[in-house]
């Protein structure tokens, strides 16, 4: 008779994602190109590394206690990470977010026992004022007593969490990475794992990427877009010019098609951010051509956006 060991709670669930290889979606005479699938995490999304980590230090340095409530600021899947942190370690979550994000975020969020404060955005889009708006008001709240704000964008706390993926990678790829590229939010994945890849290989070569009509980092100013979880509208402050070698701006049309692509070629669900990704992946891996390897990641699951009008064009 076979055994099944069980684990602690759903937080020991969070990581070892699988590395797949992308085989049709990439022209011939390239590198090769790998995804790791982070829809796989118990939210569906790469940010219950973060969230863990950002809780678990905190709780770790004594600053976040027994009864007392965090407080963060998000379009969503930080909030879903952090609202299900909280919920298995007993905190109170209030989270301050938009309705220019995904109704299935949202009520994501509230299902795991967040007070979910909505900020409207008049266009419905994501507008260099909005992201600003919500983590003022974040901060607002976060000043009652016994509040903890988790401060996504500038608590390096996020970095422990991501670094256990470029840990992950680092064993996945035993051949060696060329190549990794990421979106960037708050920009503390490509940051974390990045400094796990670059110590291990100081010539791997590290894009960060982001919506061609919001071009902080490539251009120096913003602009409206509808690509969930990155291009904040400002430049993230844990964004180091020595962790990367290049920034890329990708067209949103591009990225919301190579999701439809990956769905319908390749048999991965996921969002407009992960689409971004691996159509910079595939730039990359055609300037480095065969022989080489380019790895990037499905920040989340594509289950998040079916109501949307992502699949239905």
């Amino acid at each position: 008779m076979s055994t099944t060991s069980g684990t602690r709670n759903v937080l020991s669930a969070i990581g070892n994602t699988p590395c797949i290889e992308l085989n049709h979606v990439v022209p011939e005479g390239c590198a090769r190109v790998f995804i790791k699938l982070e829809g796989l995490n118990p939210t569906g999304s790469y940010k219950d590394r973060m969230a863990c980590s950002i809780i678990e230090e905190a709780e770790r340095r004594g600053d976040l206690k027994p009864g007392m409530t965090v407080v963060e600021a998000t379009g969503g899947s930080t909030g879903s990470s952090l609202a299900l942190v909280c919920a298995v370690k007993g905190y109170s979550f209030t989270v301050v977010s938009s309705d220019a994000f995904a109704e299935e975020k949202l009520k994501t969020m509230a299902a795991f026992g967040a007070n979910v404060d909505i900020i409207h955005s008049p266009t419905g889009k994501i507008t260099p004022q909005l992201i600003p708006s919500m983590r003022e008001r974040a901060r607002e709240l976060s000043q009652a007593d016994d509040h903890y704000y988790a401060d996504q964008f500038s608590n390096h706390d996020v970095l422990v969490g991501y670094e256990g993926l470029g840990r992950e990678l680092l064993e996945q790829m035993p051949g060696g990475i060329d190549a990794f590229c990421g979106a960037v939010g708050g920009a503390g994945m490509v940051m974390g794992v990045s400094k796990v890849l670059k110590s291990h290989n100081p010539n791997c070569h590290v894009t960060v990427l982001e919506p061609a009509s919001a071009p902080v980092i490539t251009k120096g100013y913003g602009g409206q877009h509808s690509v969930e979880g990155i291009g904040i509208g400002f430049l993230p402050p844990m964004l180091n010019k020595e962790l990367y070698d290049e920034a890329l701006a990708i067209e949103e049309a591009e990225g919301r098609a190579m999701a439809r692509r990956l769905a319908r070629e390749e048999g991965i669900l996921a969002g407009t951010s992960t689409g971004l990704n691996v159509a910079a992946a595939i730039h990359l891996a055609k300037q480095l051509g065969p022989g080489k390897t380019v790895v990037t990641v499905a920040c989340d699951t594509g289950l998040k956006y079916v109501r949307g009008d992502l699949y239905n064009q």
